[in-house]
C-alpha cells in the first residue's frame, strides 16, 4: 500500500514538473515552422495559420484521456471557429491512418486532423512523447499556453477567449 502511494506521489511530482517546464519553455515562444499534411489531403505550414488563434493538440487513438477530451475539442471548435479559431489535431506516429479515419467518420470531426507519420511534428514541438498535449498559439504565431494531460477546460476557454479578443 505504501509503495503504491509513494509511486503515485512520484508520478504526480513528475507530471507537475513536466507542466511547469512546458509552460516555461514554450511560454512566448514562436510556434515551430512545420509542414503539415491533413488526412483529407491538404498541405499547409504552421506559418499559414498566422492570423488565427490555433490549438495544436497532440493526441492518440488509444489515449483514453484524449478520447474523453474530444467532445470538448469538437464543441470549442464549433463555438469559436467563426471568430478566427483553428484546431489542428496531430495524431501520433504510432496511430494508424485507418484508425484515425475510422474515428473521423464515426464522430464527424470537422477540424483539421494531421497524422505525424514520422514523428517530426512532435519533435518540432519540443519532442512531445505523451498525450494529450496541446499548444495554444496566438494570431502572431506565439505559443501563449500549453496544456498537458487532463487539463482544466475552463482555463483553456479563458486563455482562448483572451487570445481571440486580441486582434
Amino acid at each position: 500500500m505504501k509503495k503504491n502511494f509513494v509511486l503515485l506521489i512520484v508520478v504526480a511530482v513528475i507530471a507537475i514538473l513536466g507542466a511547469v517546464v512546458y509552460n516555461t519553455v514554450f511560454s512566448s515562444k514562436t510556434v515551430p515552422e512545420v509542414t503539415l499534411h491533413s488526412i483529407d489531403g491538404r498541405q499547409f505550414t504552421t506559418h499559414d495559420l498566422q492570423g488565427k488563434v490555433t490549438m495544436y493538440k497532440f493526441w492518440a487513438t488509444d489515449c483514453v484521456t484524449c478520447m474523453r477530451q474530444m467532445p470538448d475539442t469538437v464543441a470549442h471548435y464549433a463555438k469559436y471557429k467563426d471568430q478566427g479559431y483553428e484546431t489542428v489535431a496531430v495524431a501520433m506516429k504510432h496511430d494508424s491512418v485507418a484508425a484515425i479515419n475510422r474515428l473521423v467518420q464515426e464522430r464527424g470531426y470537422e477540424f483539421t486532423i494531421v497524422h505525424d507519420a514520422d514523428g517530426s511534428i512532435a519533435k518540432a514541438f519540443g519532442d512531445v512523447r505523451f498525450t494529450p498535449v496541446a499548444f495554444l498559439v496566438d494570431r502572431k504565431g506565439k505559443v501563449i499556453k500549453s496544456f498537458i494531460g487532463n487539463y482544466d477546460k475552463n482555463q483553456f476557454i479563458e486563455a482562448l477567449e483572451k487570445a481571440l479578443a486580441h486582434s
